[in-house]
């Protein structure tokens, strides 16, 4: 009777053991596969690479200030210009190589003086169209080493090529044509997404 009783024991401590093991493995088996589901929500890296949409909340750039994605494995500005920027950009006119934008290096709802959708935020690819160098954003007026004449824009430290505040290149510096304009939309008042834009293309 004791050794039944003993057998009656193990056995069912056996089973708990079993019922506890089967579940975590079960629990662990969810995860597993829930995983995957939840990754492919979010883009891969290879989808970023192959030229994902961007989505980019625009809600908390301060005026004056410029923010970096990447789109297409390329670096993005986002800036979003003052008043004083945007007046600047008439002055420039005369100074720069194609200040109309007629090279299409911009979808055409923005081949305007800002080169934008809305006039006070500006997205361009940042990469110099000379060499592919990425040039640095200098907002302040009259630097000593770029001139009295600087209104702010972006300069190319590497072949000293200059943009004004729209991307647009100036006269008699290595880089050929002005910055892109990659395709963009608005989904709401605070959000863009680089990559589509307000045509459909994505290009």
């Amino acid at each position: 009777m004791a050794d039944a009783a003993l057998n009656q024991t193990v056995d069912t401590n056996k089973r708990r053991f079993l019922i506890t093991a089967s579940s975590a493995v079960g629990g662990i088996g969810v995860v597993a596969a829930a995983t995957p589901f939840v990754m492919s929500f979010w883009p891969s890296a290879r989808a970023r690479a192959a030229g994902a949409p961007v989505e980019v909340d625009i809600g908390k750039i301060e005026a004056g200030q410029l923010i970096t994605v990447e789109w297409r494995g390329k670096v993005c500005w986002v800036l979003n210009r003052t008043k004083p920027m945007l007046e600047s950009l008439p002055k420039l006119d005369s100074r720069l190589a194609d200040p109309n934008s007629n090279v299409p290096q911009q979808p055409p709802y923005c081949k305007n003086e800002h080169r934008s959708i809305k006039d006070s935020m500006w997205v361009a690819i940042g990469i110099c169209t000379h060499l592919g160098c990425s040039p640095t954003f200098r907002p302040e007026i009259a630097p000593a080493d770029l001139g009295p004449d600087w209104l702010g824009g972006f300069f190319c430290p590497c072949h000293q090529s200059k943009f004004d505040l729209a991307g647009r290149v100036y006269r008699g510096v290595p880089a050929p044509t002005n910055l892109v304009i990659p395709p963009h939309k608005y989904l709401t008042d605070t959000k863009i997404v680089i990559g589509v834009g307000q045509d459909g293309k994505d290009s």
